[in-house]
């Protein structure tokens, strides 16, 4: 499988297309491209499988997610053709293109067919898969033979550093009837939300165990908040320091500080960025933590504070 496909491109939409403009770009193409009005055309055929492919991934908005996120290099790394068309429902795509039960029989399993049809189109690609052999079922669906065990959904806290830096972690598994440890990699630039799949480690079945799926957390610091590559963070510093500026020690994710010139003049709730101080994004760069400055305001003062304040009133502070 190509692992640098455009799944963007192959349906003629935008990054940011809706799933409305996504499924209409579809529909157009299937139709365009249907193995029965080209057939014997294989490049046709191959257009339709791309067509298919791309809409797999782009109507699923957890798999859209990581596609947009990992880019189609490291998404195609980490996501089987079978992970792809992994809960896609062939069936509901043939009603919505109008197919009758009778046309999809026909081009999955014989009955006079001529050229490209769908079985020759996708069966190939499944068995490479692992996915194994399909049977029909009444008018529409798949069933395998044999079917594998069920996967498995464990949750996984990382901290920020990890996630940055990529770690390994140790699992204990007890899904195959007895105690099983098992070595997991935590991919650099991970991010919270996300899947790890480790295959063939979830419930034994009669074809087979399924798979093990790690969901990502994150284990943020107190006082951290993350918005996707960047984190915030908010520091307090007096009317005084805010009028004349000041230099104040931040915390980072990385277990460090470093030092921040606050500039004169300061307003409260001004964001002063740390470049380089976030986490890392899928390009493998980091983002930027962003200090928020709080100016405190006392709730008591003395007579003397009371007094200079008042002097500063007077002088148009």
């Amino acid at each position: 499988m190509n692992s640098q496909k455009d799944y963007y491109k192959i349906l003629g939409v935008a990054k940011d297309a809706s799933a409305d403009e996504i499924k209409r770009a579809f529909r157009r193409l299937a139709i365009k491209y249907h193995p029965d009005k080209n057939r014997g055309d294989e490049a046709a055929a191959e257009r339709f499988k791309e067509i298919n492919e791309a809409y797999a991934v782009l109507s699923n908005p957890e798999k859209r997610k990581q596609y947009d996120a990992f880019g189609s290099g490291e998404f195609h790394r980490r996501y089987s053709q079978e992970d792809i068309f992994q809960d896609f429902d062939f069936s509901d795509v043939f009603k919505d293109l109008g197919m009758g039960a009778d046309i999809f029989t026909r081009m999955f399993f014989g009955g006079g067919r001529t050229g490209a049809g769908f079985e020759d189109i996708f069966s190939q690609s499944f068995k490479d898969a692992g996915a194994g052999r399909y049977t029909s079922q009444g008018t529409y669906g798949f069933q395998q033979s044999k079917p594998r065990g069920r996967d498995v959904v464990l949750d996984l806290k990382i901290t920020p550093q990890e996630a940055m830096e990529g770690t390994k972690k140790i699992i204990s598994l007890h899904t195959g009837g007895q105690p099983e440890r098992i070595s997991v990699k935590v991919p650099r630039g991970i991010k919270a939300g996300m899947r790890i799949r480790v295959k063939g480690k979830g419930i034994p079945g009669p074809g087979g165990r399924g798979d093990l799926y790690l969901r990502i957390g994150m284990l943020v610091p107190p006082g951290f908040r993350i918005n996707g590559a960047d984190v915030e963070i908010d520091h307090s510093i007096r009317f005084s320091e805010a009028c004349l500026g000041t230099q104040i020690e931040v915390p980072t994710l990385d277990n460090r500080h470093v030092r921040l010139k606050v500039p004169a003049g300061t307003a409260c709730g001004q964001k002063l960025r740390l470049r380089g101080k976030g986490l890392v994004n899928a390009n493998g760069m980091r983002g930027d933590q962003l200090v928020r400055i709080i100016v405190d305001v006392p709730r008591r003062l003395t007579r003397r504070q009371k007094k200079l304040i008042q002097e500063l009133i007077r002088e148009g502070l």
